[in-house]
């Protein structure tokens, strides 16, 4: 199975020192080399911040309409994500344990699928 941790951070959790900003950089790696290494790891990246960079596009009437960011004030973003192949959720769930941005953010697993419903082929 293909499950996705989200890495969900507060605005501004990346200003931090050049020192911490390094460490943090070194361990993330670290993590995405022995989930590799360990034959899990499918994809991992981390997401620009701020969303100044971001563009959001919805289709409505058979027309595109595009916003540019920065968005409306968020609680929370994406910071990146690992995308994982878990043999059950509680292994993913474990996975996100030992990821090390869950000492400043949250990781959040998401099990992948068909965006339907009534695709799901259990």
């Amino acid at each position: 199975m293909s499950y996705m941790l989200l890495i969900v951070e507060q605005p501004g959790e990346r200003d931090v020192d050049a020192e911490e900003g390094q460490r943090r950089y070194e361990v993330m790696h670290a993590f995405a080399a022995g989930l590799d290494s360990r034959g899990l790891l499918t994809s991992a990246e981390s997401l620009l911040t701020p969303d100044e960079t971001g563009v959001r596009v919805r289709r409505r009437g058979g027309k595109n309409a595009t916003v540019d960011g920065p968005f409306a004030e968020a609680k929370e973003i994406i910071g990146g994500f690992f995308l994982l192949k878990a043999k059950t959720r509680e292994e993913a769930v474990a996975i996100a344990g030992e990821c090390p941005a869950a000492e400043w953010s949250i990781v959040e697993v998401r099990e992948l699928g068909p965006c339907w419903d009534g695709a799901r082929q259990d």
